[in-house]
């Protein structure tokens, strides 16, 4: 009986000598099948070898796994004093230079760092990873206690979705006073200020609910009053981030799908499914992609928020005008739409935008860490990788530095 790979014996007359040359059209056949023939003199040896297509796989994940750190350590660390910058604008209301483009703020930073220690733009970093810290606890204990669930996913019901929602909500609503700790703790100048406590949030947060009703300082607005918009900006935000990512998912799946479709090697009979290593690569570029949609789209939004929560905190804040003084906030709005209004009126449009170049900053480094990330995990898979791996051409030993935003 005729091997795997023996073809020797089919699509031959009877009688002919096996010698002879094969059938043109079944080794044309057998190319388009396997990407290249066994010369007639040699003997065939069995299917190609595939290694090359797991060892691209492993590295693909490992440079996945690679990015997914170096975002969540720049989103929670390195991004930090750049939103020390653009809260120290949003809150701000009598800033004459908004500071829309990133070029202006340079200077601002080297005479803070020339009055100042090199941390001053590290301020409320303690607090800052202690609330999102609070946040994740809380939606533990949501969770475990009422079974709503904390992810969603493609298998998810309406009632689960909606238990999803909820259970985000009650969890921002929960940790609301101790936002506004944190957030004062971010924006207060450290030249006019006493440096807090790494436990101070929780006790600001909590003399918040404690004047759940009518603060005893100023022009303070009640915690009741800033709960809701900073849940109703939270959650739609989510919601937002998610349904753009769902979105933004389906089109890079087509487009990787009409590419493999249009490219010379497709096979007919490949299958449909997306690999596991490229599915994460779509949903980490998509991620990505959605976070700095909704971090731009929302920015007027988060500034009114911080006015509200800055109000009435009697907190004196580094004057990003000169970078070299202090300048206390003085507001007394009534609520989220007077706080709009009155921007509007004194401020203008740009009074929303204030700090928004510190925002280009964070995101363009954002960017520039995830790519080096990516080329030093390609150029290290690439130099371990064994010498005997074979490799069908360029772009197989290529394909990992074509990863991201290329």
């Amino acid at each position: 009986m005729a091997g795997f790979g023996d073809y020797s014996n089919y699509n031959r007359p009877y009688g002919l000598d096996p010698n002879r040359e094969t059938n043109d059209l079944y080794d044309t056949r057998y190319q388009q099948i396997y990407g290249y023939h066994t010369p007639l003199n040699e003997e065939y040896q069995g299917p190609p070898l595939v290694m090359d297509d797991v060892s691209e796989e492993e590295n693909n994940a490992y440079v996945t796994t690679a990015i997914n750190v170096a975002s969540l350590v720049t989103e929670n660390l390195l991004s930090h004093p750049f939103i020390v910058l653009r809260r120290q604008c949003q809150v701000h209301n009598t800033l004459k230079n908004y500071h829309i483009v990133p070029y202006t703020l340079l200077p601002v930073v080297a005479r803070l760092h020339r009055r100042q220690d090199v941390t001053t733009l590290w301020k409320g970093i303690g607090s800052t990873c202690i609330v999102k810290g609070l946040n994740l606890a809380v939606e533990d204990v949501l969770s475990k206690g009422t079974g709503w669930p904390k992810e969603i996913g493609k298998c998810s019901s309406v009632l689960q979705f909606l238990q999803h929602m909820t259970l985000k909500c009650v969890s921002l609503a929960v940790i609301t006073p101790f936002y506004s700790a944190s957030l004062v703790e971010t924006v207060q100048s450290d030249i006019a200020s006493d440096k807090p406590a790494i436990l101070d949030v929780f006790r600001e947060g909590f003399m918040r609910i404690l004047e759940w009703g009518t603060p005893s300082r100023g022009r303070m607005l009640p915690i009741w009053a800033i709960v809701l918009p900073t849940a109703a900006f939270g959650i739609t935000k989510y919601f937002a981030h998610l349904a753009l990512k769902s979105i933004t998912v389906r089109i890079l799946r087509f487009q990787q799908r009409h590419r493999h479709e249009l490219s010379a090697s497709y096979d007919m009979n490949h299958p449909k499914s997306v690999p596991n290593p490229l599915i994460e690569d779509l949903n980490l570029k998509a991620n990505i992609f959605s976070f700095i949609a909704m971090e731009v789209i929302f920015y007027p939004v988060e500034t009114i928020i911080h006015r509200l929560h800055i109000q009435g905190t009697r907190t004196i804040i580094d004057n990003l005008d000169t970078g070299t003084s202090v300048t206390p906030i003085l507001t007394g709005y009534e609520g989220f739409m007077d706080c709009y209004n009155t921007t509007m009126a004194k401020e203008g449009i740009g009074g929303l935008y204030k700090g928004f170049g510190a925002l280009i900053l964070q995101l363009a480094a954002h960017l520039a860490i995830i790519k080096f990330t990516t080329f030093v995990v390609a150029e290290m898979s690439n130099l371990l990788k064994p010498a005997n791996t074979p490799t069908s051409s360029d772009e197989s030993v290529h394909s990992q530095q074509k990863y991201l935003f290329n």
